[in-house]
């Protein structure tokens, strides 16, 4: 998709003041901009609240590790998984509801040489690969543990102006027809719930793989289950 058919106007803080499985296939199509890197979205998973989830960071309320997904709507939580992945989620829901989108996977739409050599280490590889999976997206868009809690919600127009932080774009929402749901990939509580989002015959769409269990790095950071928000 080229950048002259997407809508770089920035989404406003409402878009997210909503439950996160409402929000969740609405993201289909938008963009997420983070310096010289846009992605379209194209594959998304929603997550719960406390005490409702039992696979969401949440569930068992707040930490200083989830604080954010506590806070204003539109803001983003990255965390750090396994010792080696970061993940990105976006925040649903007003202060102190403690709901979020995973962002699983999405097609590079600008800054495609930066999101190449962040991800390739001089290796080739397919456009399709550079945000296929949340913690590819995560390295294609630069972030890491530094930017959990970015407000992604820009007042007024972005156009013109150095994106140095996150943004939500509207880019071209997905046509509805286009978008299916399914269970959410890669966790072993609460699968089959079908919060998983993504565009039908989309690339970018990473395969759906079940839960196996793995031995977790000692140095990881998670306290849930990932990917999961």
């Amino acid at each position: 998709m080229g950048r002259g058919q997407l809508s770089f106007a920035a989404l406003p803080r409402s878009f997210f003041d909503r439950p996160s499985h409402e929000v969740a296939p609405d993201l289909l199509g938008r963009v997420l901009a983070h310096g010289s890197v846009a992605v379209r979205l194209t594959e998304v998973e929603a997550y719960g609240g406390p005490g409702e989830d039992p696979a969401a960071h949440t569930y068992r309320g707040r930490t200083p590790r989830n604080a954010v997904m506590f806070g204003p709507p539109g803001h983003l939580y990255v965390y750090f998984t396994y010792g080696m992945h970061f993940c990105a989620n976006l925040v649903c829901l007003p202060d102190g509801f403690g709901s979020a989108v995973l962002l699983r996977a999405g097609e590079v739409v600008e800054g495609l040489a930066e999101a190449r050599a962040r991800r390739s280490n001089g290796k080739p590889l397919a456009d399709r690969d550079l945000a296929r999976g949340p913690a590819r997206l995560a390295v294609a868009l630069g972030l890491m543990r530094e930017h959990n809690g970015l407000d992604t919600i820009m007042e007024g127009s972005p156009l013109g102006r150095p994106r140095q932080s996150a943004t939500m774009l509207e880019g071209v929402p997905a046509d509805p027809s286009s978008i299916r749901s399914g269970p959410r990939t890669g966790i072993s509580t609460a699968k089959e719930v079908p919060w998983r989002f993504w565009i039908d015959g989309d690339p970018t769409v990473s395969p759906y793989r079940a839960h196996v269990p793995r031995r977790r790095n000692a140095a990881a950071t998670s306290v849930g289950e990932a990917p999961s928000s």
